[in-house]
């Protein structure tokens, strides 16, 4: 090839790339969409987990949201009361009170508690052991079945198996929900971080059935009931139910319960 065929060919990929460059500039000046400062501001505050327990794609997401006004400034269940409280001056709102809240397991059933039917040895997951017969080889219907799908969900080492039953460390929960969306059982709940007095059981069935397969269950004898000053406890569908906002921690039910069911939390050693 000669020099001329050589330098034609530079001059015309040269001109091709700078011709594309003046066009992607200036497209992208004129496509630009403008982002608010205060959702930069808004996203520098939130902790960066992505684990959507807010309910929005990751916290991209919710920054968006929240500077349109569709979620509310304390919506981060992992930053809590402190992030809320650097959003809302950002984005001039009062953060309000934020009571932080933790998961709880609400079963008792560990192995030497609760009977299994049969042996189980499939997929160690819980909603594929959930499909098996009888929803599950626990003999009760509504006990947690410790294949650890909710170990596998949690993002903050909050949730372990222990003597075959998920128990919550609250000092590591973030309250983000993954656990309770992975439950088929139903079993995980919020409760406040603060409340001390919990009924470790899920199951509706008569005092006779539970007591066939399960050596703590709740049998609804409603003795936590007849003993509650505060009058914060209820027994509907043979099941114990305690209101946050009325128990004082006293005790008491727990104190009166044959089953010993009603009990503090439970941390697991690490």
């Amino acid at each position: 090839m000669s020099m001329t065929g050589i330098l034609l060919a530079a001059v015309i990929v040269g001109g091709t790339g700078l011709l594309i460059g003046v066009f992607l500039g200036i497209s992208g000046k004129a496509f630009a969409v403008e982002v608010d400062e205060r959702e930069e501001a808004i996203l520098g505050v939130l902790p960066g987990n992505n684990c959507g327990g807010c309910g929005y794609a990751g916290c991209s997401g919710l920054a968006a949201a929240i500077v349109k006004g569709e979620a509310e400034v304390g919506a981060c269940p992992v930053g809590g009361a402190p992030v809320a409280a650097q959003i809302g001056d950002i984005m001039g709102q009062a953060a309000g009170d934020q009571a932080r809240q933790t998961a709880f397991v609400k079963c008792g059933g560990t192995c030497e508690k609760a009977q299994d039917e049969y042996a189980y040895y499939g997929i160690q997951d819980c909603t594929m052991a959930s499909m098996m017969q009888d929803t599950g080889p626990k003999g009760c219907d509504y006990g947690c079945l410790g294949y650890g799908s909710c170990v596998k969900a949690c993002p903050f080492d909050a949730i372990h198996i222990v003597e075959g039953i998920a128990v919550v460390d609250k000092e590591k929960c973030k309250a983000c929900g993954k656990c309770i969306a992975a439950c088929p059982k139903k079993l995980i709940e919020l409760v406040p971080y603060d409340q001390k007095t919990f009924v470790q059981c899920n199951s509706n069935d008569k005092g006779k059935s539970l007591m066939d397969v399960c050596l703590v269950g709740c049998i609804g004898c409603k003795l936590c009931e007849r003993n509650c000053e505060a009058g914060a406890i209820k027994v509907t569908n043979f099941l114990a139910h305690i209101d946050a906002e009325k128990c004082t921690n006293c005790g008491v039910c727990a104190d009166k319960c044959p089953r010993k069911i009603i009990t503090p939390r439970k941390i697991p050693v690490s």
